[in-house]
């Protein structure tokens, strides 16, 4: 792996400084706006920005695009034990043991084992710990300990999966950045319109401005939509601390692009724009791409697993036609009906898009991968984007405003 044949840059020296940017703290919304699709939206296109409503996302779109949504759902994942000592242990829950899927593992009765983070986790010595709730208990006891994450067995008495402790037990985990408990109306604000699959602790913020009138608008247009999952984990939140990308490693999270979503992507190569809606959902259909490039080189994994260089490795390339060809023919061979499977995909300045015309996304943390994925989309521009945008009055981050950025050609 070295530099990119057409631009020359090495994503392993970039170094997240210069991704930076003064982000004041009155700047970042600490709550949603009363309605959903009031939110500004910044476009950029060509070299130059303009400012309109989320309402009006219509309008900026061609009729021939296609739209991809992550279609995850945000779960209670924030639970808060207390030991006899009086000390809270905060317990954010994260992956499944052994990367069983997703709404696999919340079904479990009983008891289950998760991989969590730990807040206070040095007041902890290791004791079970229970919280209680309507006559019920749930209770944690720590299985194991791997690059600062906690692998956590959960037990509870009587009937009802995981994910029905969750809901009883636990919160809405909120960023921390949102300095302020959930409250009641973050259960539905904190999730789209569309959230069908539970499994995230992070909302895919892109899509909360979407209402039913906007993808109204959107369908009168002619302007298509297609589903993919990606279960957002507590990773996007985490800085990036070395100095340069090198040593930054990516997490992973899992993915579920069912076979009519690659079918539809596969009919849009020519017809029109793919616009995917966050950060997530455009990692989705690019680790797609790479998946069906090593199927393409003869590869037959049982599932989609991309690293986080895989796009920066040396190799002959194809195109997204045949990419997605090779993805179909690998569902007709396994008799399957999705394409499931985990991705740590990083998208740096060096990157080439495969799929992704543009992209709608919120306003990110500096100096934060999500950062890096902006530039490698809009290039240098995105400074005067963000220097648009902090002069101009947007609302920055997870509850905050919103952007439509067409690839820098």
């Amino acid at each position: 792996m070295g530099q990119h044949p057409t631009t020359g840059i090495d994503p392993r020296l970039i170094a997240i400084t210069e991704l930076d940017y003064a982000l004041p703290g009155e700047r970042i919304a600490q709550h949603p706006l009363v309605d959903r699709d009031a939110s500004k939206l910044l476009v950029f296109h060509d070299g130059a920005i303009h400012d309109t409503s989320f309402k009006d996302l219509a309008e900026e779109l061609p009729e021939n695009a296609l739209l991809v949504l992550n279609d995850t759902r945000v779960v209670h994942a924030r639970i808060t034990f207390r030991r006899a000592s009086g000390a809270l242990i905060e317990c954010m829950v994260l992956s499944p043991e052994g990367d069983r899927p997703m709404e696999q593992a919340l079904d479990d009765a009983s008891g289950t084992r998760w991989w969590c983070m730990l807040g206070n986790a040095k007041r902890w010595k290791g004791e079970e710990l229970f919280v209680e709730k309507e006559g019920r208990r749930l209770s944690m006891r720590k299985a194991g300990e791997q690059k600062g994450e906690f692998l956590i067995e959960f037990h509870w008495e009587g009937e009802g999966a995981f994910l029905e402790q969750l809901d009883r037990f636990g919160s809405v985990p909120l960023p921390p950045y949102m300095h302020r408990a959930p409250e009641a109306t973050d259960d539905a604000r904190y999730n789209t319109v569309f959230a069908e699959h539970p499994g995230s602790v992070a909302a895919p913020t892109a899509s909360l401005h979407f209402t039913p009138q906007v993808l109204g608008s959107l369908g009168r247009k002619g302007i298509r939509k297609a589903q993919v999952t990606l279960h957002v984990g507590a990773g996007t939140f985490l800085p990036v601390k070395s100095a340069t990308m090198r040593d930054h490693r990516m997490h992973s999270e899992q993915v579920n692009i069912p076979r009519s979503t690659v079918e539809q992507l596969l009919a849009q190569m020519g017809m029109g724009p793919v616009v995917p809606v966050g950060t997530t959902a455009l990692r989705t259909i690019e680790s797609l791409y790479w998946f069906g490039a090593d199927l393409d080189q003869g590869d037959d994994p049982d599932s989609l697993r991309v690293d986080q260089w895989r796009p920066y490795a040396q190799g002959p390339a194809i195109s997204a036609s045949t990419a997605l060809q090779a993805v179909l023919a690998w569902l007709e061979r396994h008799a399957m009906d999705a394409v499931q499977g985990t991705t740590s995909l990083l998208i740096a300045p060096g990157y080439t898009f495969r799929l992704s015309e543009a992209l709608v996304t919120n306003f990110h943390q500096p100096r934060s991968t999500l950062m890096l994925l902006v530039a490698a989309l809009i290039g240098p521009h995105w400074r005067e984007v963000y220097d648009h945008a902090l002069g101009h009055d947007y609302r920055f981050l997870s509850y905050g405003d919103s952007s439509l950025l067409w690839r820098n050609t």
